[in-house]
């Protein structure tokens, strides 16, 4: 299976059409979003902030994608969403690992008991797959508001190789995990 993992959109449309060719390109079967959907730090005038266009893009994935709730989500504008939003964390099953989902402002590398563990997390904008003791974080970096020196981001699962990509597809980081 196929996987297309994205965060911290916060509102912005920029990249979504991109998001929505590669998921298509890629054939992947669902997309994952870890949090911080519409909510842009009181800066609603920023070019392309647009959180109806966002809610109408996640809604078109609803049937295929699982969506976590964000320390931003928290100040929701659009109060009745067409889709699910898992608040905490989630774990799920991709091509037969159990993989935990978060936002990553409560659960995170300081703040997670899971051994021998991959989780999958948002929240800093930068794009990192670090492993410490027998756990796997791995955050795919933010598809809008890039922090640190890489480009807006997002990941794909493909069997068992993680691999982030910025919006030109140059690949970030890359890991096989058996």
């Amino acid at each position: 299976m196929k996987v297309l993992v994205i965060s911290d959109i916060h509102g912005i449309k920029t990249n979504l059409p991109l998001i929505k060719d590669r998921f298509i390109e890629l054939k992947c079967e669902l997309l994952i979003v870890l949090g911080d959907l519409y909510y842009n730090y009181g800066r609603e005038d920023a070019k392309d902030y647009d959180p109806e266009y966002v809610r109408d893009f996640l809604d078109s994935f609803s049937d295929k994608m699982i969506c976590m709730k964000g320390n931003c989500d928290e100040y929701l504008d659009i109060h009745e969403e067409p889709f699910d939003i898992i608040p905490g964390y989630f774990s799920t099953k991709i091509n037969d690992k159990t993989i935990y989902l978060t936002h990553g402002h409560i659960y995170n590398k300081n703040h997670w008991s899971k051994e021998n563990s991959i989780l999958l997390l948002g929240h800093t904008h930068i794009a990192e797959i670090t492993t410490i003791g027998t756990t796997t974080y791995i955050n795919p970096g933010s598809i809008s508001l890039p922090l640190g020196k890489e480009p807006a981001s997002y990941m794909v699962i493909d069997d068992n190789k993680f691999t982030i990509a910025d919006i030109n597809d140059r690949i970030i980081y890359e890991k096989e995990i058996l």
